[in-house]
């Protein structure tokens, strides 16, 4: 995930509950417990304490040495009419902590539009009762690590922007099943991160560079076509269709992958700056007519900068990556697809073509021009997502994500609580389960020709092949510890054994 692409402003409110803990644990209190009567006894102690808080939030008694904290801003979100005290609000834990979206401390309230909620990171308040759901960043989730036993009154929230080469666990139905809200960048997911790397239709709009000064650029003996990979070995296995593709049309490549030719000055050459929009260099390979956008894994609307940023330039893409990629384009004629064509041959015909031919070529940029975006469902999806990108007059996705979890869990809390008193004449509210749909991602293929084509060493078969089954294991192995109650992680590798046998004897 980029640090750039977040954008908005911080929530933050008081933050008296979270001294408070620290004074309980720096006494020697445990509020990571499974003994009701020791969490009761937490509670109560709790309770007690936050007596003492001020009306900034604060204890009024001297903070142990040795204990720094940092008031919190006031700034508390979107406000709401909840007048509920932190210690009535339900706790989001982001067990995946590097990506808590507050500063400084770990811990504040938000206030969402439907109600508020405490968030933090601290792993402390894992098991404590009002820890109503656990956030986790599928990069950093791995099924041998994951926090056992599961508690039946938490849900667990996923949210995964990035490849899914990055976790393959996530791309299987057992995997992905044992999350109850996901935010990923699959539009079916709950809170769709499908359009992370567009910052706004405008940014479709900026100018290209005029078609002469392509074609002198051209006459200087530079290829029609640019290629900047340094990430090699990937899923999509892209380098092999590449490396098919340069037999017949020249290619500039200036990464490590299929490297061909030098960018012209060391800073370019820079691997951070290469991958920022850095002004030098998106002048140079804003000169490229055509720009090989190959995704590093292939899945329903996984959509990178390697797609926007050429159409920003106003170079064409070449792209492979998400089969529903035209769902998204800004008109029908604005990007080649690669599996358009029956072989890397006739690719190279076609470009072959629109180089030589300017009026052609030039229809590939008609989005440009006013009035050229048609596609109303882009234009709607950018209008209606309530996140933005670079954007400080709109939440990012992270905060949206997080206050798209505590209302729901503030819904969840008043549906149980009716359930309760009704004495079960209200039905209980059933588990939101997430689905295949909402990040589930096919088996790796190879970039050129079939599995059966590939010799038994191959690399690329060894690696992606095997991670994307063994995540299927994985998958199936932390579901099944959870159905036992299972409370030592340790086990998990048993459970990945019996199902291995169970494989092997299948077969």
């Amino acid at each position: 995930m980029g640090g750039g692409m977040l954008g908005g402003v911080p929530r933050r409110g008081p933050a008296c509950l979270w001294v408070t803990l620290a004074l309980a644990w720096s006494a020697g209190t445990t509020l990571a417990v499974e003994e009701p009567g020791t969490v009761e006894e937490a509670e109560a102690g709790l309770a007690g304490a936050e007596e003492a808080c001020g009306a900034e939030g604060w204890p009024q008694d001297a903070v142990p040495a040795g204990a720094a904290f940092v008031a919190a801003a006031s700034y508390r979100g979107p406000g709401n009419s909840d007048t509920r005290s932190n210690k009535e609000l339900p706790i989001l834990l982001w067990w995946s902590g590097s990506l808590f979206p507050h500063f400084p401390g770990d811990t504040e309230r938000i206030d969402c539009p439907r109600g508020s909620c405490l968030v933090t990171r601290s792993r402390r308040v894992a098991r404590y009762r009002r820890t109503k759901a656990l956030i986790f960043y599928g990069t950093d989730f791995r099924a041998y690590e994951a926090p056992l036993p599961r508690l039946s009154h938490q849900t667990w929230a996923l949210f995964h922007e990035e490849s899914p080469m990055n976790n393959y666990v996530l791309s299987h139905s057992p995997g992905i099943q044992l999350f109850n809200y996901t935010a990923t960048f699959r539009r079916e997911s709950d809170y769709p991160l499908t359009l992370q790397w567009l910052p706004s239709v405008e940014y479709l709009r900026g100018s290209a560079v005029p078609l002469a000064e392509k074609d002198a650029w051209r006459r200087k003996g530079y290829a029609p076509v640019l290629y900047m990979q340094s990430h090699c070995d990937v899923p999509s296995d892209r380098d092999r269709y590449v490396r098919e593709l340069m037999k017949y049309i020249q290619v500039d490549s200036y990464g490590k992958c299929l490297h061909n030719r030098e960018l012209p000055s060391e800073r370019l050459r820079d691997t951070s700056t290469a991958t920022t929009e850095d002004s030098e260099f998106m002048t140079f390979i804003a000169r490229y007519k055509f720009h090989l956008a190959l995704e590093n894994a292939i899945c329903d609307d996984y959509m990178t900068e390697k797609l926007w940023r050429p159409m920003h330039l106003g170079a064409v893409p070449v792209y492979r990556g998400s089969p529903a990629v035209r769902d998204w384009m800004p008109n029908n004629l604005s990007i080649i697809l690669i599996d358009d064509f029956d072989s890397p041959q006739e690719l190279a015909k076609y470009l072959d073509f629109l180089d030589k031919n300017g009026e052609a070529y030039m229809k590939y940029l008609e989005y440009k021009n006013l009035g050229g975006i048609k596609n109303q469902f882009l234009l709607e999806s950018l209008e209606r997502r309530e996140w933005g990108v670079n954007d400080m007059t709109l939440p990012n996705y992270l905060n949206g994500f997080e206050c798209f979890i505590c209302d729901r869990e503030n819904t969840r809390v008043k549906e149980e609580q009716k359930h309760k008193k009704s004495h079960g004449k209200i039905p209980a509210p059933r588990p939101r389960i997430a689905q295949f749909k909402h990040m589930g991602c096919p088996m790796p293929t190879p970039g050129f020709g079939s599995i059966e084509d590939l010799s038994g060493g191959d690399s690329w078969k060894d690696m992606w092949l095997q991670d994307y089954w063994q995540s299927l294991d994985q998958g199936e192995a932390l579901t099944a510890m959870i159905h036992h109650n299972e409370s030592h992680q340790g086990r998990f590798w048993d459970y990945m054994h019996e199902i291995f046998l169970k494989r092997t004897r299948q077969h």
